[in-house]
């Protein structure tokens, strides 16, 4: 198989998502839109949406925020890594080389961890939107001797193949839920944590912040991200936190099983469930978003947006939710670390006004 071919499908490209846009987002893309809802300056943001969503702003008792993010770009860096982009935007302070080999391993575990342990090279040409797409089909059937190499997948994809898709799916749901620690041995493991530990340095505590800012985005009563800067462990959340009312759903533009992979290897699956994962590689931003809508929509309940591309920034704004824009090649920009929860909140209030929550504190 063409391994080459596959590493578009782990590195998902902000400007290849434009192919999911209408004629209207297209043109809107072209001369711009009255709503500049890509802007990194949130008061120009927040000075327009109060008046355009004037419906959200009567004060509630808010009761959950869904924060909905981008992966590649906002969470971890690996496209800029790749392409020299982070290093050549840092003004010669970065070894551009060093970069792109840290990148280039990144898409080698990726990939390795991919075949060996989630079923990719089957699974790669039936890519899904989430692990929950073909639950209907899964009649229960005791996997643990199930001859997954043997069994026969292939196209058309038929009821027949759609359950031995929904057999393998489940099978990846169980290990992601495991995590890594159970299916790397011991070198593995360190060669995995080495990496991540030169890649962090690297990038100045990108992706450390990013966890920490997921971890604060679960405490329902965090105001900031201050002292979440060192989180060791993707296992590491109290009983409390876990209970929290918030969410983090992952809305990313490369395939399925590496976002899942990805998830695990950057450690976020401590802050991410795999329910919470959702690939908009066939379906486009806006539809994996209205799904995200339906799951969690209520009274009390709130949704923001944080990425780094137009076609997220679009889609959010479709629905009427803030768009926290990733940039960090942008003098002022939001990046990791750097961005905070407090800045996030005033998007929310932007969109949906105060809530009694927000006022007691």
């Amino acid at each position: 198989m063409d391994r080459a071919r596959d590493t578009s499908t782990i590195v998902s490209d902000p400007e290849d998502a434009n192919m999911h846009l209408d004629g209207a987002q297209v043109e809107t893309l072209v001369h711009g839109t009255g709503h500049e809802c890509c802007r990194s300056d949130f008061t120009a943001f927040g000075e327009h949406t109060t008046v355009v969503h004037k419906e959200h702003t009567n004060k509630t008792k808010r009761k959950r925020t869904v924060f909905i993010w981008d992966m590649d770009e906002t969470l971890i860096l690996l496209k800029s890594l790749l392409s020299g982009q982070y290093a050549e935007a840092s003004k010669g302070t970065k070894d551009v080389q060093h970069g792109k080999r840290i990148g280039r391993q990144w898409e080698r575990h990726i990939l390795q961890v991919c075949d060996e342990y989630f079923f990719y090279e089957q699974v790669e040409n039936f890519n899904e939107p989430n692990l929950d797409t073909w639950n209907e089909y899964d009649d229960g059937m005791d996997l643990s001797n199930y001859d997954f190499n043997n069994d026969g997948l292939a196209q058309p994809c038929d009821d027949a193949n759609k359950r031995k898709l929904a057999y393998r799916l489940r099978s990846i749901g169980n290990k992601y839920a495991q995590g890594l620690h159970k299916l790397l041995d011991d070198d593995q493991i360190k060669v995995w944590k080495d990496l991540y530990d030169v890649t962090d340095a690297y990038t100045d505590g990108w992706l450390s912040a990013g966890r920490a800012f997921l971890e604060e985005c679960l405490r329902t009563d965090s105001v900031s991200t201050q002292g979440a800067a060192n989180v060791e462990s993707s296992e590491g959340l109290t009983e409390d936190q876990t209970s929290s009312q918030n969410v983090n759903v992952l809305v990313t533009s490369g395939t399925l099983i590496p976002s899942l992979v990805k998830c695990l290897l950057f450690q976020l699956d401590g802050f991410i469930t795999l329910e919470n994962v959702y690939s908009s590689w066939d379906v486009g931003k806006l539809q994996c978003f209205l799904w995200v809508k339906k799951r969690f929509e209520g009274p009390g309940v709130q949704f923001c947006v944080i990425g780094d591309s137009m076609e997220e920034c679009l889609a959010a704004e479709n629905l009427g939710w803030p768009f926290v824009k990733i940039d960090p090649y942008v003098e002022g920009g939001h990046r990791f670390p750097g961005l905070s929860l407090s800045t996030v909140k005033h998007y929310l209030h932007c969109i949906y006004g105060s809530s009694d929550s927000d006022e007691e504190r």
